[in-house]
């Protein structure tokens, strides 16, 4: 997503809705894996506008080889001295190990 104008990926610790105004972001793009997921994001997303009008969420279906993936399941593998390099990129699996 680097490489796309108009399009940053970064990290906060606040509201998303608050961190969105300070941005002047309009638009928030979230993953969907299951329908699971999607009964939550979209309270989420509902509670995001009702906080914040002018945000709107986009959502994203995963591709098919990585919807069962959750981070869960990620930590649960290399808590047990798994290999993880299957489910996530090498540098997350790398990044996921150290902390573990």
């Amino acid at each position: 997503m680097a490489n796309i104008k108009r399009v940053r990926v970064v990290g906060f610790d606040s509201l998303l809705v608050e961190f969105a105004h300070k941005v002047k972001a309009c638009v928030v793009i979230r993953g969907l894996r299951a329908i699971s997921d999607f009964d939550y994001e979209l309270q989420m997303a509902l509670t995001n506008s009702k906080m914040h009008p002018p945000i709107e969420t986009i959502f994203l279906t995963s591709s098919e080889q990585y919807i069962f993936v959750s981070s869960s399941l990620v930590k649960e593998i290399v808590r047990l001295r798994g290999r993880v390099e299957k489910f996530v990129p090498k540098l997350v699996a790398n990044e996921v190990s150290k902390k573990f």
